[in-house]
């Protein structure tokens, strides 16, 4: 791989981990950023070398947030370790499922999110405690950390964006101690993919390991930008992030016939 490639790629891991920090969906950019530097890679190796990259991120953005506000440990913790397991079966299964059975649905979703939030200008700009019933945890819980996490493993862009998405809607997290707990639960998700990944051959070590480098200094800025500026910020890169990611799905969509 040339200086030029290699330069493209470590500034593609930086830029993923700043989004990723702030509200997910930094897949989008690492993932196609592998795809067209690396022609002829597998999808699957993409995937892996990507979650190898994204784990430091991830992690390092779930420290941040967690040593300068709350994090819900209750709703976190057991979506977390639900992620890991979760995640790992959607990597199990990421090379026999294609992405025309499931793109034109999650599609659907990302409209209707867009829609959602838009309709919703206050959802997130500030907490709703009254919705933190035990009833609404148990589902926020099954959501993070079998549906979402299955489809991290299976694809992996938009995940930090639902887990957010899902912290806020379901149980009233504000933006940013949803972002906070949607980095615990995405590190795990990164966890239980890379280990399938890893053990089935599927990441290129060496590019991953650099990629975290840069990876981990975007989620560092990202995560304390979040913090610094509030939900308001967030709840706008969200915005945006879900609007790419409906372009992007669409392309590929429309270009898969």
């Amino acid at each position: 791989m040339d200086a030029v490639t290699l330069s493209t790629l470590l500034a593609a891991a930086a830029l993923a981990g700043w989004v990723d920090a702030v509200v997910g969906g930094g897949g989008l950019l690492l993932l196609p950023a592998l795809l067209v530097a690396a022609p002829g890679l597998p999808v699957a190796t993409a995937l892996g070398t990507n979650k190898l990259a994204a784990i430091f991120g991830t992690s390092t953005a779930a420290a941040t947030y967690a040593r300068r506000t709350r994090v819900d440990w209750r709703v976190a913790g057991p979506a977390a370790g639900l992620a890991v397991l979760g995640a790992g079966v959607g990597a199990a299964l990421a090379g026999a499922v294609p992405a025309s059975a499931y793109r034109p649905v999650v599609l659907v979703v990302l409209v209707a999110v867009a829609v959602f939030v838009l309709l919703r200008p206050r959802m997130g700009v500030v907490a709703v405690p009254a919705k933190r019933t035990p009833v609404r945890v148990g589902v926020v819980i099954a959501v993070a950390g079998v549906g979402i996490a299955l489809y991290d493993g299976l694809i992996g862009p938009g995940t930090g964006t639902f887990l957010v998405l899902a912290f806020t809607a379901l149980v009233g997290a504000d933006f940013v101690h949803g972002s906070a707990m949607a980095k615990v639960v995405n590190a795990g998700t990164n966890l239980g993919a890379l280990v399938v990944f890893g053990v089935t051959g599927h990441v290129w070590w060496l590019l991953g390991a650099a990629m975290a480098v840069c990876n981990i200094a975007g989620a560092v800025l990202g995560a304390r930008m979040a913090l610094r500026r509030g939900s308001g910020f967030v709840r706008v890169v969200l915005l945006v992030v879900v609007v790419a990611l409906v372009a992007k799905l669409g392309h590929d969509q429309w270009v898969a016939g």
